[in-house]
């Protein structure tokens, strides 16, 4: 079975006016699920809306990330208040925990992002962390959302960080989808690849234009917060599990292993990744235009105040074992680096982080 897309999608100005009808047929008692201070007066402008629907809503907000503890109180806080749908609004965390409380509680899911830093209103899929943060695993779900609401006036709220973030997470679509799923002979996923080359394409175009100056280049900003949120998710969609991550997030994970007092967004941590990658793909695959793959990325990165080592994520790799800790899980079983087409062990990603983070090796 494959869950290629939400069954209604809204976007543009007023998607989120343009769905209440179709909320109200849906649900007579929703649940808000939200979870940052920041956005809490989108959230109550949501809620007020609802109430003027005539249904009756309830709201509860995530104390820390998509972990088992929120999960488990809030599909609690569901069950004492007969909520028949779960209206996840927030960012990647939010949307996941969203998806996975109204699976597991057999009613419809509405995604409304509020930030363009990942596809997480897209997929049929919800990545667990622990309450600290630390990646734990993804599960698959049945289905995508029932709605998704991407309204350019809520995102345009959100700080031009997240949108840094979705540009980094999305463009890793292509760098690991080709790799792994190259020689695959399946129609839907080499289509599913070349929009990913598209996306890619685009953002290298639009996506400076769209962070620098969102609101006097519109054209490039909705192109770039739509590639990021919708398009994005659209290649994991038709592309299926053969079009996987790769190194760029399983380093992502591992990187999340270690507790740092800041704490970065996803796509932040997958840029980085990303960066390694295709270090990888030098070193190990003898791929010629890694290295003009990097020198490019970086130049964009850079332009979008995005880190590029581990160092800027504010952990020291050459500290309390880090690089070891890094590595071991990176390299675990039924890990995402595993997709690669040639073999990695832990030697290999000790190596390739010590030497660039040392910038032994010179870009």
């Amino acid at each position: 079975m494959q869950s290629i897309s939400p069954e209604t999608i809204y976007r543009g100005n007023y998607a989120w006016e343009e769905s209440l009808p179709h909320i109200t047929k849906l649900t007579k008692n929703p649940l808000i699920l939200g979870r940052g201070i920041k956005t809490k007066y989108l959230r109550n402008n949501i809620f007020n809306d609802l109430k003027n629907q005539n249904l009756n809503v309830n709201s509860v907000n995530l104390q820390f990330d998509c972990c088992y503890e929120d999960i488990s109180r809030v599909k609690n806080f569901i069950s004492n208040n007969n909520n028949d749908s779960v209206i996840a609004a927030g960012g990647g965390k939010v949307l996941d925990s969203g998806k996975y409380i109204a699976e597991s509680l057999n009613i419809p899911c509405i995604t409304v992002p509020l930030s363009a830093s990942t596809c997480a209103g897209w997929t049929a899929l919800s990545n667990i962390y622990t309450k600290d943060g630390q990646f734990i695993k993804d599960v698959a779900l049945r289905s995508c959302p029932k709605i998704l609401i991407y309204d350019h006036k809520f995102i345009q709220t959100a700080p031009s960080r997240t949108l840094a973030s979705g540009i980094a997470d999305a463009l890793a679509k292509w760098y690991e989808s080709s790799i792994t799923s190259s020689t695959i002979d399946d129609g839907l996923v080499q289509q599913a690849i070349q929009i990913s080359r598209v996306l890619r394409d685009q953002l290298l175009i639009d996506g400076e234009k769209a962070f620098k100056s969102q609101f006097e280049n519109y054209p490039s900003w909705q192109n770039t917060v739509e590639a990021c949120g919708l398009t994005a998710g659209l290649v994991g969609g038709i592309g299926g599990e053969k079009c996987r991550t790769a190194a760029a997030h399983a380093i992502h994970n591992a990187i999340t292993q270690i507790i740092t007092p800041n704490k970065f967004l996803h796509g932040e941590i997958v840029g980085v990744g990303l960066l390694l990658q295709l270090r990888l793909e030098e070193m190990k695959n003898n791929n010629k235009l890694a290295h003009q793959s990097i020198k490019q990325l970086l130049v964009l990165m850079k332009n979008l105040n995005l880190p590029t080592t581990i160092g800027q994520l504010g952990i020291n790799v050459f500290e309390n074992n880090n690089l070891e800790k890094i590595a071991e899980f990176t390299c675990r079983d039924k890990s995402e680096i595993h997709f690669l087409p040639f073999e990695i062990n832990k030697q290999d990603i000790i190596e390739v982080i010590s030497n660039f983070e040392q910038q032994k090796i010179k870009i």
